[in-house]
């Protein structure tokens, strides 16, 4: 069983940067594609980006894009998602995931995945 545990979240100003950091344990040769969603109060939860874990290919929300790079280090089993130039809009809480093998949805739909993290709070101020 994968347990996935993020961190990183915090208060940055508005033009600010952060990092946020999923270790994943246990079985993580059946993790396929990582990815992070994030939701806001009163707000479905909503894709950022993912990174399939062979092949490092990776994908972005339209919102995040040029401005987030998602990353991994396999040897430490986690995942980053660098976060730049940040704004208010992008305040929420963010969550990391795994997408197993042969999902049928798309890497930016959330019943893609199987695992989620706690979650971490995210809030910028303008």
């Amino acid at each position: 069983q994968v347990q996935l545990v993020e961190s990183g979240g915090g208060l940055v100003q508005a033009g600010g940067s952060l990092r946020l950091s999923c270790a994943a344990s246990g079985r993580t040769f059946s993790i396929y594609t990582m990815g992070w969603f994030r939701q806001a109060p009163g707000k479905e939860r909503d894709f950022v980006a993912a990174l399939t874990w062979g092949g490092g290919d990776t994908f972005y929300a339209d919102s995040v894009k040029g401005r987030f790079i998602i990353s991994r280090d396999n040897a430490k089993n986690t995942v980053a998602l660098h976060m730049n130039s940040l704004t208010p809009e992008d305040t929420a809480v963010y969550y990391c995931a795994t997408r197993p093998p042969g999902s049928i949805y798309s890497v930016n739909d959330p019943r893609a995945y199987s695992l989620w993290g706690q979650g971490t709070q995210v809030t910028v101020s303008s």
